[in-house]
């Protein structure tokens, strides 16, 4: 599906020393030629395939305002960007960490959606081979690590102002103070909690499973419907909708998954993001720390794996052969 570019700029912030970080602005629009747009379709798809926070500016947000001047023709699209630029240097030189990289600004439309996607990207050396197999140093945008991005739903922001989700930005991996100058830069607070989200729609589900009284193989079921649903509508890039996963459940006595959630309290919205760390839980046990990390489907538990919370002791019958051959090479001596 085609990724349709309505302008794109691009900046640049150079570290120079410990105090000073250059501002480099471009007087003009990058040409959406068959390169740049090759390369949005590559940071489109990598941005898209990430978990991602939602949020919504800030009354006081400053980006907003300057975007919704430059959307209502009153700022062209580059003094936008080069107005921004500046601000976010402003606020990334306030960080002892500050770096450099490429700024971009580009507002694009994906599947009848309008989007403006701003990044920070590193600009990164390398070696390549020509075709007469010398050796020389090349420059490539760091695209498949790039981890200070933000992008803005344009339709829903100006169609749905009261959404907590319009705005989408990566979050965790990067550091805390980060995250921290990215936000104070997009004017931004945190809105919907899609971990929440989905968190409270496992809950439903045992709860639910739980009132029906259903045994250990009939809860399962349902939890593995769930999650086929569920990591459907992850890989086609939607979302959770409850309703249609209620059709896909089966219904105990009158009352259907949708209307318990809602008789409940869960909280839950209409349709949310799904999020794969949570939905594993569905299907599967998975925990880590102080060196240990065990990870197994869920149908095991009662069955080869057993767990005493009196004890807090997991016991396993019946170990992995590629597991059980390196504790018998070990406790041989063979190695």
């Amino acid at each position: 599906m085609s990724l349709d570019i309505d302008q794109i700029a691009l900046h640049q912030l150079i570290k120079r020393d410990e105090q000073n970080l250059e501002l480099v602005l471009r007087d003009s629009l990058l040409e959406p030629n068959v390169t740049v747009s090759e390369m949005m379709a590559e940071l489109h798809r990598v941005y898209s395939a990430k978990s991602k926070a939602y949020g919504l500016f800030t009354p006081e947000s400053e980006l907003a305002q300057a975007l919704r001047q430059c959307r209502k023709g009153e700022d062209d699209f580059l003094a936008f960007s080069r107005a921004a630029t500046g601000r976010l240097r402003d606020e990334l030189a306030k960080y002892p960490f500050a770096e450099g990289g490429v700024v971009l600004f580009c507002q694009y439309r994906y599947l009848a959606v309008e989007y403006l996607l701003v990044a920070v990207l590193n600009n990164l050396s390398s070696m390549r081979v020509n075709e007469n197999l010398d050796i020389s140093s090349t420059h490539y945008l760091d695209i498949n690590h790039a981890d200070i991005v933000a992008r803005i739903d344009l339709t829903e922001w100006e169609t749905n102002p009261e959404s907590t989700r319009y705005l989408t930005f990566l979050k965790g991996r990067v550091g805390r103070k980060v995250a921290d100058f990215f936000m104070d830069f997009l004017g931004a607070s945190e809105g919907l909690n899609a971990k929440a989200q989905n968190r409270g729609l496992l809950q439903a589900v045992d709860d639910y499973t739980a009132e029906a009284q259903l045994d250990k193989n009939e809860r399962q079921d349902v939890r593995a419907q769930v999650y086929t649903y569920c990591n459907e509508q992850l890989q086609a890039g939607e979302e959770i909708a409850l309703a249609e996963l209620s059709k896909a459940l089966p219904s105990f006595g009158e009352k259907s998954f949708e209307a318990f959630t809602a008789e409940q309290g869960y909280e839950l919205e209409e349709s949310f993001p799904a999020d794969r760390s949570t939905l594993r839980q569905l299907t599967k046990y998975a925990g880590s720390g102080g060196g240990l990390t065990i990870n197994f489907d869920a149908t095991l538990l009662g069955e080869r794996i057993f767990w005493d919370p009196a004890t807090d002791t997991l016991t396993i019958k019946g170990t992995p052969p590629n597991l059980r051959d390196q504790l018998q090479r070990r406790t041989s001596g063979k190695s």
